[in-house]
């Protein structure tokens, strides 16, 4: 019998190619990924610990939006607050960063139905593949510590499973991951409307200034209420989590029959 050799090995589990392609799981296991991930979400001590993934994300789609429209990218800064920054020059109004202040809020969950869409087709291995890839982009646009270790923290664990996790444990964490987005991508806008609701307090000296968030830059730019953009960020997540959802959840759902339980 042949034996493959290790570099083969890896680029057919990278890919998703030959016997490392992936079958569909099991139903319990896309249940159970989506059930940690709402937890995680959901809880209060957990989710300030993993809130960074989302916020590389975030300043990511802050970040790839700000290349598209032409803008000069200086970096991304990720702070141990898990809030993060992105810094481009250019025009201070115009279509090139009305784009770049919109992308921050609707990068996550549109990269959860980019990752149901690949779960879908089978390809837990490329979507686990294309988020190394993705984090290893972001880490040369990573511009002070705290960012560059918690990209390759996120960059280490992915690779980890990608080489040394079974084919059900990598598809677990696969769904996770999107589920995450998902999810992850919805909390964020309603702390941003409750945050709105609250007076804003003058910060008690220069250093520390009062953030602006990105419906309020978008408020400024283009004269729509902030509110309107809040609602416009919680309509893309929500979109985005029933579209996943369609193709992350098996259907039709397979529920007991009547006559299971003792009829005719």
């Amino acid at each position: 019998m042949r034996t493959l050799s290790p570099v083969v090995v890896f680029w057919d589990r990278l890919l998703g190619l030959g016997a490392a392609a992936q079958l569909a799981p099991a139903e319990w296991v896309v249940a159970a990924s989506a059930a940690v991930a709402l937890l995680v979400v959901g809880s209060e001590r957990l989710w300030r610990q993993a809130r960074i993934v989302i916020t590389i994300a975030h300043e990511s789609g802050h970040a790839a939006a700000s290349l598209l429209s032409g803008r000069k990218l200086e970096g991304i800064r990720l702070h141990y607050d898990t809030s993060g920054e992105t810094i481009s020059r250019g025009r201070r109004s115009g279509p090139g960063i009305i784009l770049t202040a919109m992308a921050g809020y609707v990068t996550p969950p549109l990269l959860g139905v980019g990752a149901a869409a690949l779960l879908a087709a089978h390809r837990v291995n490329l979507l686990l593949s294309l988020f190394v890839l993705l984090l290893a982009v972001t880490l040369t646009l990573i511009r002070n510590w705290y960012g560059a270790l918690a990209v390759l923290a996120c960059g280490g664990a992915l690779f980890a499973v990608i080489w040394l996790a079974s084919p059900t444990l990598r598809a677990g964490f696969g769904y996770t991951a999107a589920w995450f987005l998902l999810f992850g991508g919805v909390r964020p806008v309603a702390e941003l409307a409750r945050s709105r609701r609250r007076p804003v307090r003058r910060p008690a000296s220069a250093r520390s200034p009062v953030t602006v968030s990105d419906a309020d830059q978008l408020a400024r730019l283009t004269r729509l209420p902030a509110g309107l953009w809040v609602a416009f960020f919680g309509l893309v997540g929500l979109v985005a989590l029933v579209l996943a959802a369609r193709l992350l959840v098996p259907w039709p759902v397979h529920l007991p029959s009547l006559h299971s339980f003792g009829g005719d």
